[in-house]
């Protein structure tokens, strides 16, 4: 399943997918500041693990979208 990638501002948020030891699939996002002097980059997770790597990727995409949301530029 492919990455989905998110801009606002200077910030780009990555959704994705990893598979779980137990089967499930967990939704994480990573978020990195594009004008950092290092890379400067923060790792989340859904908090609920998933069944589907759809469903997980749809939680990841809306994650993502919470945090870009509550950046202030």
């Amino acid at each position: 399943m492919d990455d989905v990638t998110y801009t606002k501002g200077i910030y780009t948020a990555t959704a994705a997918v990893r598979q779980l030891d137990n089967g499930q699939f967990q939704g994480v996002v990573s978020l990195a500041r594009d004008d950092a002097t290092a890379p400067e980059t923060t790792a989340y997770e859904v908090e609920a693990p998933s069944p589907s790597a759809a469903e997980a990727l749809e939680e990841a995409k809306a994650l993502a979208h919470r945090i870009l949301g509550e950046l202030e530029l």
